[in-house]
């Protein structure tokens, strides 16, 4: 498992002369100012004629690139506009990742960002955007063109204080570094990353960074009762993996009441004996993504040092159609006693969740847990590619999710619960079954098979991500491919409420 190589990011002061390809924001509405009016003067304003030849006025989301605007200035400049009103952190990402995407592949080795404020606080979340969207995962092609392969491996931002910005850089560094992972283990192949590989590269890579990682293996989960979670993962040669990443940041060496997250890991679905149809079975890879996010979130948070007693937990599985698969009409029993009736095998994430959540409310008492899952079709029926649903019990916990993922651009809705819902869980041969009774609302039913499984007073909140976690058209931080959706979101959730 090759990991994508992240670029080299730091904060400078705005040089005299700038080396590789050079970007600048524009604020709407105002006259030019320092580094890049000094440019332009120094090129007798070639830079300010082409961009009144091509109409740009600084409009918000508006870029340009200028080529060999003279011997003073780099072979590419590239303008980005930001309108009128002073940006925000999110609006500065995007301005950053759009003036990365211009220059990724043109050949400069290094790109320098320019805010219009001068600020260290402008230039590094240009850094970040412009870091995000230099995502590649290329670690099977082995016959790039040198014009395919991307270019630029450094990214300074020029402000007039760098000094002042050390906190800030580290914050983005480590931000960046936990959704390259994400991004990375739902690209892997699921010939290379099956649940024990899985387990073992969460062990190698947060081990090191003082994350506590316990593996609990088949044997172990057949001695406890994770009936459940193992039902799914019968029909494979493969075993079945839980991991456990403990952060133990917390001020004072306080390490009880943890902020817990809990993600989905099936390394891939065919959808068992209920088969999925042939047609894009192949992007099945990645219904790991709430594993991933999970596993980027405590790698983040791990390099940050963040002040907070977090757990992380993943159900590592494959959804195989062997001959010991697990047949329709199944009836296990769960970790929590309560048994199930396996009406569908391709509705396996939330077999898998419910003997995780159960454990962490069992070992670990959280102040509260979400779980993340590429859950449901349905999801991307309701709210499409745009943003993930939230199902919750807690309104504050609701509302924090909301607020963190409006800052991030990480977007989730709330959608709802409910006993109408959740009867149609009701089952004649069991407790319950694993799907609702018919087509419609299959996001919330599965919601309120979850929430079976979440104990009395539990605060706790589901986030069905299956429609964000991958992406086949460009979007402004993250081009295409995996997206690593919600780890930036988390990390401020729980930075902005829950570190001491």
């Amino acid at each position: 498992m090759t990991p994508a190589k992240m670029p080299a990011i730091s904060l400078a002061s705005v040089p005299e002369q700038f080396d590789g390809a050079v970007g600048f924001t524009v604020a709407g509405g105002s006259d030019w100012t320092g580094a890049l009016a000094a440019m332009d003067a120094a090129c007798d304003g070639a830079i300010r004629r082409t961009a009144d030849a091509a109409g740009f006025d600084g409009s918000k989301g508006k870029t340009l690139l200028v080529l060999g605007a003279g011997a003073a200035a780099p072979a590419r400049v590239v303008l980005t506009g930001l309108g009128a009103d002073a940006p925000t952190a999110l609006e500065l990402n995007k301005a950053g990742a759009s003036l990365m995407a211009e220059v990724a592949t043109r050949g400069d080795a290094s790109l320098t960002l320019v805010p219009h404020d001068g600020s260290a606080a402008s230039a590094a979340a240009l850094l970040e955007g412009a870091a995000m969207r230099a995502y590649r995962f290329d670690a099977y092609r082995t016959r790039l063109k040198d014009d395919q392969k991307q270019s630029v491996s450094t990214i300074v931002g020029a402000c007039s204080d760098p000094a002042s910005g050390a906190d800030l850089l580290a914050d983005v560094s480590s931000r960046v570094s936990g959704n390259f992972l994400a991004r990375d283990l739902k690209h892997e192949p699921a010939n290379i990353l099956y649940p024990v590989a899985f387990a073992q590269r969460l062990k190698d890579e947060l081990e090191p960074l003082g994350v506590e990682v316990t593996i609990i293996d088949e044997a172990q989960m057949e001695k406890e009762g994770w009936g459940a979670l193992l039902g799914v993962g019968q029909g494979s040669v493969r075993d079945s993996a839980v991991v456990v990443m403990h952060w133990k940041g917390a001020s004072g060496g306080v390490h009880d009441d943890p902020v817990c997250f809990v993600g989905k890991g099936v390394c891939f679905d065919t959808g068992g004996i209920s088969i999925k149809p042939a047609g894009g079975m192949e992007d099945m890879k990645w219904d790991m993504g709430g594993a991933a996010a999970v596993s980027g979130l405590m790698k983040t948070l791990a390099l940050r040092k963040a002040k907070a007693n977090v757990v992380g937990l993943v159900g590592l599985v494959e959804n195989m159609p062997d001959a010991n698969a697990q047949r329709p009409g199944d009836i296990v029993t769960s970790l929590s006693g309560q048994t199930i009736q396996v009406l569908n095998t391709d509705a396996e994430g939330r077999l898998v969740l419910a003997d995780v959540l159960w454990h962490a409310q069992e070992k670990y008492r959280p102040r509260f847990i979400v779980d993340l899952a590429t859950l449901t079709g349905a999801m991307l029926v309701a709210l499409g590619h745009e943003k993930a649903g939230v199902f919750s019990n807690d309104d504050e916990l609701a509302n924090q999710l909301f607020a963190a993922s409006e800052a991030t651009g990480e977007y989730v809705w709330r959608m709802p619960l409910g006993q109408e819902y959740n009867k149609s869980l009701d089952c004649k041969e069991a407790d319950m079954r694993n799907i609702g009774g018919g087509r419609w609302g299959g996001s919330i039913t599965a919601a309120c098979f979850l929430e079976r499984f979440i104990q009395k007073g539990q605060k706790w909140a589901h986030m069905d991500i299956a429609g964000v976690v991958w992406t086949d058209k460009p979007k402004p931080m993250v081009g295409t491919g995996a997206t690593g959706f919600a780890v930036r979101s988390l990390d401020k959730l729980v930075q902005d409420h829950y570190e001491a």
